[in-house]
């Protein structure tokens, strides 16, 4: 991700540019709503957090890369739940805080997300930040149900392999869920909460 990691070096380095850059990420997450990734210019980012064209341009080489860094910036969130989730101890509670946090991220920033699952196709970049989120869930996932008697492996009745399906169908149920209502997001949170409950065997 030659593009995604120089934008990223210039961040670490030029301290005094993080309030520009948030902006500009802001601003973008805002665009989103009100317009959608194909409607949005670098001018309307541009000129939403307040900057010329040629200013944004210092800090990204064009409007996917801007949407890049806001994904990037999302699925940290992501990725930060999915370890506090391995880490938990008891599988009943992780499984409930896992769900709980994941509605909190799905209300606050869904449209990025469902913009991450649209791109992760065609743009590389995306496709990889959305890819490493999956397989980390994946893990949380697959720890929880072995602490809670799923024997581990790779076969359909095992760990890692139901862990890959509820994966799939949490990210299916919240990508859909997303579109109509907080009300529909906790629905699917609930529905998903019992199909991984009853998978790690801890309900019927």
């Amino acid at each position: 991700m030659p593009g995604h990691h120089a934008a990223r070096g210039r961040r670490t380095t030029e301290r005094k540019g993080d309030v520009r850059e948030r902006a500009i990420l802001d601003t973008c997450e805002a665009l989103l709503v009100q317009k959608g990734y194909d409607a949005m210019t670098v001018g309307d980012i541009a000129q939403g957090a307040g900057i010329t064209r040629g200013a944004l341009y210092f800090y990204f080489g064009s409007k996917q890369e801007v949407v890049t860094a806001l994904v990037a910036r999302t699925v940290e969130h992501l990725w930060e739940r999915s370890r506090a989730t391995a880490e938990a101890d008891e599988p009943r509670q992780a499984i409930a805080a896992a769900m709980r946090r994941t509605v909190e991220l799905w209300n606050e920033h869904g449209l990025v997300m469902r913009t991450a699952i649209d791109l992760s196709l065609s743009v590389p970049e995306i496709g990889e930040l959305w890819s490493r989120t999956a397989d980390l869930f994946i893990t949380a996932i697959t720890a929880v149900l072995e602490r809670a008697g799923v024997q581990a492996g790779t076969e359909p009745d095992q760990a890692s392999a139901m862990a890959r399906a509820l994966c799939w169908m949490i990210e299916r149920s919240f990508y859909h869920a997303s579109q109509e209502s907080r009300e529909k997001l906790q629905e699917a949170s609930s529905t998903c909460e019992h199909i991984w409950l009853i998978s790690a065997g801890l309900t019927t």
